[in-house]
C-alpha cells in the first residue's frame, strides 16, 4: 500500500501531499501523526523555507474519516487525540494550500490554517460537520470568523452547506482560483517566491500575522516592531542591505 501522506522536499519547498484518493484524503488518527512527523522534520530542517499541501485526486482533503472516530473509548479521548490542524498551526515555515477539489470539514480547517489558499474553479469547500451533529474543533469557527467575518462563517457553520471556489474568492477565503493543471505550477511559483525571501524574515512574518488576530491594534503593532528589531540584527538583513547597494540579488542563509 502507499503512503496516505507522504513528504517531499525540493528546492528548498517542502510538499505535504494527502494520498487516500478513494476516501477523498480522509484524515485518520495514523495520518495525524504522519502530519506531526512531517511538521518536526520541516521545522528542524535549515534546507526547507516554505511548504506547499495538496491532496491526490479529486479532493485537497474531506477532514476525520468518519469510520474512525467510533474508535475513540469516550469522549475524553476523542477530545485529547492528536491534531492534524494543531501540527499545521505548529509549523514555523510559511505555508500554501493548493486546493485541488473538496476541502470539507477539517479539510478545510487545515487550508485556513495555511497562510496562503489558492484553490481550483471547481473547488469545494465546506463546514458540514452539524449535519452530522457536531460542530467543527480544529478551528472552523474562529479561522473561518476571521478569513469571512462573522455572518459568512454562521452561514458555513450553521447550514454545513459547500460554497463554490468562486463565492470562497469573493469572500477572501482563497486568494486565486486556477485550472487544475497550473494548480501546482502556480504555488510552486508563490512558493519559490517565498523561498528566495528572506528565511527569518518570513518566519517572523507567519508569526506576526498570527499573533496580530489576538492583539488589541497597540499591542499587535508594538510586537511587529519588536520583531522588525530582530531581524534587522540577522546576517541575512546587513545582506540585503548590502546587496541594495551593490545592485545584486541577496543570497540569504537563514541566519
Amino acid at each position: 500500500m502507499s503512503e496516505p501522506l507522504t513528504l517531499s522536499i525540493d528546492n528548498r519547498i517542502a510538499t505535504i501531499t494527502y494520498n487516500r484518493p478513494e476516501k477523498l484524503n480522509a484524515m485518520t488518527p495514523e495520518m495525524a501523526e504522519l502530519m506531526w512527523q512531517a511538521v518536526r522534520s520541516i521545522n528542524a530542517s535549515d534546507e526547507v523555507r516554505v511548504v506547499i499541501l495538496t491532496g491526490t485526486g479529486k479532493a485537497f482533503c474531506a477532514g476525520s474519516d468518519i469510520a474512525d472516530l467510533d474508535r475513540y473509548a469516550t469522549p475524553w479521548n476523542f477530545r485529547n487525540r492528536p491534531e492534524y490542524c494543531d501540527a499545521l498551526r505548529a509549523l514555523l515555515k510559511p505555508s500554501i494550500a493548493a486546493i485541488n477539489g473538496y476541502a470539507m470539514g477539517g479539510g478545510l480547517e487545515m487550508a485556513l490554517s495555511c497562510d496562503i489558499r489558492i484553490a481550483t474553479r471547481g473547488a469545494k469547500l465546506a463546514a458540514p460537520e452539524i449535519k452530522l451533529g457536531w460542530i467543527g474543533g480544529g478551528g472552523m469557527t474562529a479561522l473561518l470568523a476571521h478569513s469571512i467575518g462573522p455572518s459568512n462563517a454562521a452561514l458555513m457553520v450553521m447550514t454545513g452547506d459547500p460554497v463554490t471556489a468562486e463565492t470562497a474568492l469573493g469572500w477572501g477565503l482563497v486568494s486565486e482560483l486556477t485550472a487544475p493543471d497550473t494548480l501546482l505550477p502556480r504555488a510552486l511559483e508563490i512558493a519559490t517566491a517565498i523561498a528566495n525571501r528572506a528565511p527569518v524574515a518570513a518566519e517572523t512574518a507567519r508569526r506576526n500575522l498570527q499573533a496580530a488576530y489576538n492583539m488589541p491594534l497597540e499591542q499587535a503593532v508594538a510586537y511587529e516592531r519588536d520583531l522588525q528589531a530582530i531581524c534587522f540584527a540577522t546576517e541575512d538583513a546587513a545582506e540585503g542591505r548590502a546587496a541594495f547597494a551593490e545592485k545584486r540579488a541577496p543570497l540569504f542563509n537563514r541566519r
